[in-house]
């Protein structure tokens, strides 16, 4: 009964920003490592971000490294995307996914949500 449902995509300018929103349930979220995907029409599938599961180490793809952070709240079961300085190469289906452990540089994940689309042009 793991779900992991995404929102806040949407459409955004060229430096503009967007939060993507992750909630989550059926599973004890604080134990667990959490992490953020995107699929791109050019590069495929791309691992964008994750966090440990107290929240208190993150990890960043140098293509985001410095414009998105990655936050959770534990009492809320929440995971969140903050996206800054945004880019056209950043359009894409970004998926919430649940890690296997509780940390987050160990990028295996069991179960993913559905995406939410976030385009980025002018």
């Amino acid at each position: 009964q793991v779900q992991l449902v995404e929102s806040g995509g949407g459409l955004a300018q060229p430096g503009g920003s967007l939060t993507l929103s992750c909630a989550a349930s059926g599973f004890t979220f604080s134990n667990y490592a959490m992490s953020w995907a995107r699929q791109t029409p050019g590069k495929g599938l791309e691992w964008v971000s994750s966090v440990h599961s107290d929240g208190s180490n993150t990890y960043y793809a140098d293509s985001v490294k410095g414009r998105f952070t990655i936050s959770r709240d534990n009492a809320k079961n929440t995971v969140f995307l903050q996206m800054n300085s945004l880019q056209p190469e950043d359009t894409g289906l970004y998926y919430c996914q649940k890690g296997t452990t509780a940390l987050g540089y160990e990028r295996e994940y069991d179960y993913w949500g559905q995406g939410t689309q976030v385009t980025v042009s002018s």
